[in-house]
């Protein structure tokens, strides 16, 4: 395995330990969303966290991660990632990684608890392979700049938690009160640009974070004061490029039986396609 380096690279901090396969995880504000005083870790943080250890421990790319959440980590709780390599091929390596937390002064160190409490899990897949061909279908939408679009209005600069962290702005759909004007969506079609404020690097982390966005995109698409809880977040990293900002272009596919099911494309501001990725989730309506 190759020797932790600690990085400022990241929205987060992940920090080592004794067990070359073990990380953990801080939950602090300004990795977290939710209301004042009940803030929880943003579902993107705890994948990218996990890519991050993952890659860290192969010292392979991702191709792709599937996180599935089980329960909510706390501002206060520390997350302990075990990171478990069950194949290491030449050219590629499956990887899983069992997630828990528990508060600073007790269970800091259980695998995958806080107490009893398993947090989430993630698979994932990492590696290349020599191939002559690099290309892409899927197209960027022809859409006007970042500066040309209005900011999404809880992704503020003067905030705390996460949504401090983030630049968001809405090429096409329905936010706050908009929402609910004009009831369903004819296409459940939501564009966004979205950037770290912090002049981050682009990495296969960062992409994660903002994959989870499909929730934000399900009351535009019925119209209503709405969003939801992920039941799972699947990222498959293409190609990473260097970029400032990246194209979030998300399409609730559909709603039935109280669950959500949408995907995204990210994409570089020239065009390139880094990565897909996908979710279903619990809707919730709040209005």
């Amino acid at each position: 395995m190759p020797d932790f380096v600690a990085s400022k690279d990241h929205l987060f901090d992940l920090q080592p330990t004794h067990n070359p396969n073990r990380y953990f995880l801080p939950v602090e504000d300004k990795l977290s969303v939710g209301p004042p005083g009940n803030l929880f870790l943003f579902g993107g943080v705890g994948l990218a966290s996990s890519i991050r250890a993952i890659e860290q421990t192969t010292g392979r790319s991702t191709v792709w991660a599937a996180a599935q959440y089980l329960s909510f980590a706390r501002v206060g709780d520390i997350v302990d990632l075990d990171v478990l390599v069950p194949v290491h091929g030449k050219y590629n390596t499956q990887a899983r990684v069992k997630v828990g937390s528990g508060r600073v002064s007790g269970v800091a160190r259980v695998v995958g608890h806080v107490g009893d409490r398993e947090i989430f899990t993630v698979n994932a897949a990492l590696g290349e392979r020599p191939s002559e061909y690099s290309v892409q279908w899927a197209e960027k939408p022809d859409v006007v700049p970042p500066t040309d679009c209005a900011p999404v209005d809880h992704w503020q600069e003067d905030r705390d938690d996460l949504h401090g962290r983030m630049d968001v702005r809405v090429v096409k759909g329905r936010y706050g009160e908009e929402r609910k004007k004009g009831g369903l969506s004819e296409d459940g079609h939501v564009v966004l640009w979205a950037r770290m404020r912090e002049d981050l690097p682009m990495s296969s982390s960062a992409l994660a974070v903002m994959a989870d966005f499909v929730p934000s995109a399900i009351g535009n698409a019925i119209g209503r004061d709405a969003g939801g809880n992920s039941l799972d977040n699947t990222i498959r990293i293409r190609k990473i490029v260097e970029t400032e900002w990246v194209l979030l272009d998300i399409r609730i596919h559909g709603v039935h039986n109280g669950f959500a099911h949408g995907r995204m494309h990210l994409f570089a501001e020239n065009g390139e396609l880094m990565a897909s990725a996908s979710q279903s989730l619990i809707l919730r309506i709040r209005d």
